[in-house]
């Protein structure tokens, strides 16, 4: 399947990579789902986003999930596989991480960082 196959929200691809997106970010203590800027997103107590789905943002070609990260994180990934792993539009330079879903990209590391990105907002700030 084309790339350009997968996109529209509606499709079976992208109702399947939400419904299992939904099922891991859900299962988190805290956690709530609505509609930021267009794009499915996931909340730890209802104010901090952790994941963010996108599809084809701003004529980019993705379907992408967007994930809290730590900057340190974020350079491994990238370096590490480019093909899957991008620094996102506007959450970037606060570290968050890019994953192509539409590429290669292994659910058992999805499922790490999306454990890791919930963790990184649901941690206390450092007073």
């Amino acid at each position: 399947m084309a790339d350009t196959d997968k996109l529209g929200v509606d499709s079976p691809f992208h109702q399947d990579l939400l419904r299992r997106i939904r099922q891991l970010c859900l299962s988190f203590p805290n956690v709530s789902e609505r509609l930021s800027h267009g794009a499915p997103t996931f909340f730890y107590k209802e104010k901090k986003s952790f994941v963010q789905y996108h599809d084809n943002h701003h004529g980019d070609g993705r379907i992408a999930l967007w994930c809290a990260a730590d900057s340190d994180v974020q350079t491994i990934l990238v370096q590490s596989n480019p093909d899957v792993y991008f620094l996102p539009a506007y959450v970037a330079h606060l570290g968050w991480i890019g994953i192509r879903l539409d590429r290669d990209a292994r659910w058992e590391e999805i499922e790490s960082i999306i454990g890791d990105a919930y963790i990184n907002r649901a941690k206390p700030k450092r007073k």
